[in-house]
Formats: C-alpha cells, structure tokens, sequence
C-alpha cells in the first residue's frame, strides 16, 4: 500500500475516540466503500448509464455525516455537496439500497424519481440539497442558506464541499466573498477536498498556491489544510472547526487532502488505482493495533456487507421504471404550483 501523503496539520495533542465510536466509524466506511464497488458493478453490467462517487474519501465523509446536525429548516446544518459525498448520507442514516435505485434509475429512487444519475443526493428532511452537476455551483449556493442560518439563530450552519479542480470557478470565489463582508460575516464551513486531480490534469500544473486554504487568508478567514486519510484525527479537526462556525458564527476554509481509488468516473473505467493511498486498509490496521478488531472479523464484515449488497442490487433491477406520463411530476411544487394558479385566475 503507498504511504500516506505527508501530514500538513496535526492536532496540538493526541486525542482518541472510544472503542464504540471507532468501531461504528470503521462500520460506515466499510459500508460505503462496498457500496461504491458496487454501484460501479451496476454501472458496468448495463444496470446504469454512469458512475461517479468517493472510494478514498470515507475517512472524512463519514465523520462529517457523523457531526452534522441534521434536520429540516434554518435552525439545523445545510448541506451543499457534491457528488461524491454517498458517505455523508450513510452516516447520517441514508438507505444505502436508495443509491442503487438512482444508479438503476428506479421510480422509487427517493432522491430524483430516476430522473438523476449516481452521487446526486436530495434528503429535504435533513437539509441535504439537492447534489448538483453543473461543477461548484454549490458554492454560491451556501451563503444564501447561511444568512437563513445566520437569522434563525441557534447553532445551524451551511456546510459546502467541492474538488480542488473546481475551486478555478468564480462560484468559490464568490463564496469567500459573500461569506466574509465585515460586520456580515455567515456561518460557512467552506470544504476543498482536494484528490490532486481534475479529471486527468494534475493539480500540479494547475495550481500556483501552495495550498489552496490559502486563499481564504486574503479575506479574513480561518483556514487550515488537514490530512484526510485518518478518520479520528478528521473528526477532532472537523470539530474543532465546526464548532468555531457554530459559535462565532464566521466562516471557515478547510482543505482536506483524499485519494481518488477508482479515477474521475466511470468515463475513465472506474478501475482500482493501486497507487493511490487506501485510508480503509490503514484505519483496520489501526484498529487491529489496538486491539479493537481482529482481520477474521474485518474479512467476515466485508463478505456480510458484500452479499448484502448483492441481493438488494438484484431486488432492485427488478423495480418499475419511471412512467413517460410521470415526467413532469414532481418538477414543480405541486400544492403551491396549484394554489398560485388558482389566485391568478381569481385576480383576473
């Protein structure tokens, strides 16, 4: 296995999570990282027409599921992220069975209705919206959620993720700028997770910052450039930063260094790249050390989840499909599309 990059930040002193919560980490990660490998089976088996997700990612995506504080409305987190971000959503308690539907393009996909392809997530009833294609345009979306955020009161926060490679639009641009007007500051915890590539052209030959956290420095902000391959040093260093939001009620610039195991998507064959550090194997052997888990029970874990996965994949081929005549179903607000049609006919 390659060594992990070097580490850019540490915390100040060595904090350790309990047996339980490490466990459950390793629970999550394992968990997403089968699903990946399998939704890109679907893909390649004709059960989908692309694949784009996270394999390299689970050990910051499933700590920030973990911390947010999810619910419906201004008073909780908002969630503007992008698509490879499937982690997020199982640790905060998605249906892993619900990402193969959409990958199926199922009518009882939950998130689009089969209108939408792998990674786009929709949850309203915890503020997770709606994942976007068109790249970093979540960016501009944040501080609009964060003023809500920000006249609510309470602790809620507007959390947005985006690649290295789409920080070049002017959406982050306009992030930091919307975030960071003095005596206006918004409660934005701006993520960069930075893979080192954009589709197939190196961040080397792209970026003249030496970190791309660095950027926020010219606007004030808070910002810091973490290793994310150890999921309990994530989850203190996302705490930290996170409660900082929800206190100070200011922004905040985290880079958070992952891999990219199976390359952009499954436009460049979603294959396994060996290279490329594995934070699932390293946290294992973490846990091995501590005696916290043995590799008979890790083996026994992945086989379980493995054919678990396998049999919700074949109940879900069989799903209906969307109806032609349902295609406009579901665009629109339905109650309040009606409602306005009513009083404009009354008005005239």
């Amino acid at each position: 296995m390659t060594p992990a990059p070097a580490v850019i930040s540490t915390p100040s002193e060595k904090r350790e999570l309990p047996k339980e919560t490490l466990l459950h980490i390793h629970a999550l990660m394992l968990r997403a990282r089968l699903l990946e490998e399998r939704l890109i089976r679907m893909q390649k088996q004709g059960d989908g027409y692309f694949w784009i997700g996270g394999p390299g990612e689970e050990a910051f995506n499933v700590p920030l599921g973990l911390l947010v504080h999810k619910g419906e409305g201004p008073e909780f987190d908002y969630l503007h992220l992008h698509y490879r971000s499937n982690a997020v959503a199982l640790a905060m308690g998605a249906n892993p069975v619900d990402f193969m539907r959409q990958m199926k393009s199922t009518a009882s996909d939950p998130f689009s209705r089969g209108r939408n392809f792998a990674g786009h997530v929709s949850i309203r009833k915890w503020n997770f919206v709606p994942v976007s294609s068109p790249i970093e345009v979540q960016y501009a979306m944040a501080p609009g959620s964060a003023i809500a955020n920000k006249r609510a009161g309470g602790r809620g926060i507007s959390i947005v993720t985006g690649g290295d490679a789409g920080t070049a639009e002017g959406e982050f641009a306009s992030c930091m700028i919307w975030s960071t007007r003095p005596g206006n500051e918004l409660p934005v915890l701006m993520v960069v997770t930075n893979n080192t590539y954009g589709i197939s052209t190196p961040a080397s030959t792209q970026h003249g910052e030496r970190f791309i956290s660095d950027r926020g420095k010219a606007f004030g902000m808070r910002t810091v450039t973490i290793d994310g391959y150890n999921p309990e040093s994530v989850y203190f260093a996302l705490q930290d930063v996170m409660e900082y939001v929800r206190t100070e009620r200011k922004p905040y610039l985290l880079e958070v260094m992952v891999s990219r195991l199976y390359g952009h998507s499954s436009s460049s064959g979603a294959n396994f790249v060996a290279d490329e550090f594995d934070c699932l194997p390293a946290f294992e052997k973490t846990l091995e050390q501590r005696g916290y888990l043995t590799r008979n029970e890790a083996d026994e874990m992945r086989s379980a989840i493995t054919q678990e996965f396998l049999e919700a994949a074949k109940s879900v081929r069989d799903e209906a499909m969307p109806l032609p005549e349902d295609a406009f179903t579901h665009v629109f607000e339905e109650t309040n599309h009606v409602a306005r049609r009513s009083s404009t006919k009354g008005s005239n």
